[in-house]
């Protein structure tokens, strides 16, 4: 019998934990505070054991075999706070070859080298590692999921009227983001809990390490990387970025100082950037190399600017943008899912673009372009078509994911998809 709480909303990733506690002895959970580790680890788990708690903690310091239980899996929460947990997991799990004997979770990456020192195994073949985002609209329940990422990569045939999402519908799924505990609180208070996040990081998380970071400059990067959100900027662009809205006293100017801060960040599991891809093009020397940027939540965003829904609604510029980091959201738990990879394309003499690249474990891919308006729909087929004429290796299948859409059907005579986000699954 699992610890499974009450209301617990099963997510994408129990599939995949199921099958890997089958295979392996442990399983490290690894994403943002807040996303629904624990839930989802106690949902398989038989026993639990919370680092954060002091005596726990202090137990494992002595020895982590102290806190270890007779009942499996067993869940060791937040295991990172006592490093040496991992090599005695490892330890234990050779010691015999019965497979789902533990769950680890951790919301940040060894920090510190005196850290990263207390653990001497890599876990390999012995801990497998699942990466966990926040929820998609599809575990949420906001996408019906009609037609799935599956069902267009064996090009079905999917016409159906689903009816039209309300843009005000999207902006408010922007702004409150796929946190569990928001799903069943009031629309007025969307807000709260991605603003209480980045107040987290600005007063807390910021002073959790021996290393001392300044809070303005923080809070300046954080507003800096909510302002590209969806964009391909490298850092220098962000200093850049920042100056034009600080003064010369607050600058972050120092390349060194940003990439700590943005290395911190990395290991709080905020960012996702997108890499690219550039497999398979006629002319590879002119795609280009560099990340798309992304909070692991569009909501951290929103929360970043001061952004509510009707605020949403009066900028539809900034409103295109997190609706493509929301598709992308999305994509990246459905392609995590499939055991797949998302990336962004960028040709950069002619400037053709892609928004998302889905690539599936067997090596085929598919395209995909992302927008607001069902009116921009024309635009992103003429863009798939180009990308399609000047690729080697010719997509799977392509589509056009769509915010405000009444239907999903199929382009005729073509490979291409339009599917609004709000009828889409893995």
């Amino acid at each position: 019998m699992s610890l499974t709480e009450k209301g617990y909303r099963r997510r994408l990733i129990d599939d995949k934990l199921e099958k890997y506690l089958e295979v392996f002895g442990a399983i490290l959970i690894e994403g943002p505070k807040w996303c629904g580790k624990t839930w989802t680890a106690l949902n398989h788990a038989e026993s639990v054991s919370y680092v954060t708690e002091t005596s726990t903690e202090k137990l494992a310091l002595i020895n982590p075999k102290n806190i270890f239980t007779e009942k499996r899996p067993q869940l060791i929460d937040e295991w990172q706070i006592v490093p040496s947990i991992w090599d005695s997991v490892r330890h234990e799990c050779d010691r015999s070859h019965d497979t789902g004997k533990f769950i680890l979770t951790g919301s940040t990456t060894l920090r510190k080298d005196k850290e990263k020192k207390q653990v001497h195994h890599s876990g390999a073949g012995r801990i497998a590692r699942i990466k966990m985002q926040t929820m998609s609209l599809y575990e949420s329940g906001d996408s019906k999921g009609i037609i799935s990422i599956r069902e267009m990569l064996e090009n079905k045939d999917i016409n159906r009227n689903i009816g039209e999402t309300e843009l005000k519908t999207l902006a408010n799924l922007i702004v409150r983001g796929g946190w569990p505990e928001s799903l069943n609180i009031k629309e007025e208070n969307y807000t709260l809990i991605p603003k209480s996040y980045i107040e987290a990081i600005l007063n807390v998380e910021i002073n959790e390490e021996e290393k001392t970071r300044d809070k303005n400059k923080m809070n300046m990067l954080l507003k800096s990387l909510a302002r590209n959100e969806s964009t391909i900027v490298s850092n220098k662009t962000i200093i850049k970025d920042i100056e034009e809205y600080e003064t010369n006293e607050d600058l972050i100017t120092s390349r060194t100082t940003i990439v700590d801060y943005l290395d911190f960040l990395e290991r709080l599991h905020l960012l996702e950037n997108q890499e690219a891809y550039n497999l398979n093009y006629r002319s590879p020397e002119r795609v280009g190399k560099s990340v798309k940027r992304h909070f692991v939540d569009p909501s951290l965003s929103c929360a970043c600017l001061n952004l509510n829904a009707d605020k949403l609604m009066k900028d539809l510029n900034t409103f295109g943008f997190l609706f493509e980091a929301l598709v992308e959201r999305d994509l990246r738990v459905y392609m995590n899912y499939l055991d797949g990879k998302l990336y962004h394309f960028r040709d950069n003499i002619s400037g053709l673009e892609i928004d998302s690249i889905l690539e599936f474990e067997d090596g085929e891919y598919a395209a995909v372009e992302i927008k607001l308006g069902y009116n921009e729909v024309d635009n992103a087929i003429k863009n798939l078509q180009t990308f399609y004429k000047n690729m080697v290796k010719k997509p799977k299948f392509m589509c056009a994911i769509v915010g405000v859409c009444q239907a999903v059907y199929k382009v005729p005579d073509t490979n291409i998809y339009v599917v609004p986000i709000t009828a889409l699954r893995p």
